[in-house]
């Protein structure tokens, strides 16, 4: 299982300063995950061309959803609806997740595809409920323990809330 730092910020500017600080440290664009609400200004973020998952809970997936600044250089970036949330921005491997079959879990929607990438029931509805309520999600995929503790400093360092480790023994604060 991938190891993640995963946290919260609550503007697109935030956000895309934790992604170039990530990327200051050598993050690849497909080892950063970004999820965010659309909040009916898609055509600003990315193209939507509303084909629909064989689950039924994912609306719409984008094949290559155009997105200005630094979260236009992310892997795999493109708006999709989950019923009961609403349309969404993601990128990276969340995406993947957000449209395969770990939404259509017992647990669906966001939080489905959150569990899905290692985090614990409890702590992905948490951040289902931020997100929904406008908070955006990144996080660092990462491949050693150097590279979580690094990932964890910058998420810190640029003031990012509810940060957790996942894929290891999960670490608060």
């Amino acid at each position: 299982m991938t190891k993640s730092v995963v946290g919260l910020v609550h503007t697109r500017v935030e956000a895309e300063n934790l992604i170039t600080s990530l990327k200051s440290i050598n993050f690849l664009d497909n080892e950063i995950s970004v999820l965010f609400p659309d909040k009916g200004e898609s055509q600003d973020f990315a193209h939507d061309n509303s084909t629909k998952s064989p689950e039924g809970a994912v609306a719409g997936a984008s094949t290559g959803g155009v997105i200005g600044g630094v979260l236009g250089l992310l892997a795999g970036i493109g708006a999709l609806a989950i019923p009961g949330v609403g349309p969404l921005i993601a990128a990276g491997p969340i995406m993947a997740t957000l449209s395969g079959a770990a939404v259509g879990a017992t647990v669906g929607g966001i939080a489905g595809a959150l569990i899905g990438l290692g985090i614990p029931e409890f702590e992905a509805k948490m951040y289902e409920g931020k997100i929904k309520d406008g908070n955006i999600l990144v996080a660092a995929h990462c491949e050693s323990g150097d590279q979580l503790k690094k990932a964890e400093e910058i998420f810190k360092a640029n003031h990012a809330t509810d940060i957790h480790r996942v894929g290891e023994k999960a670490v608060k604060n």
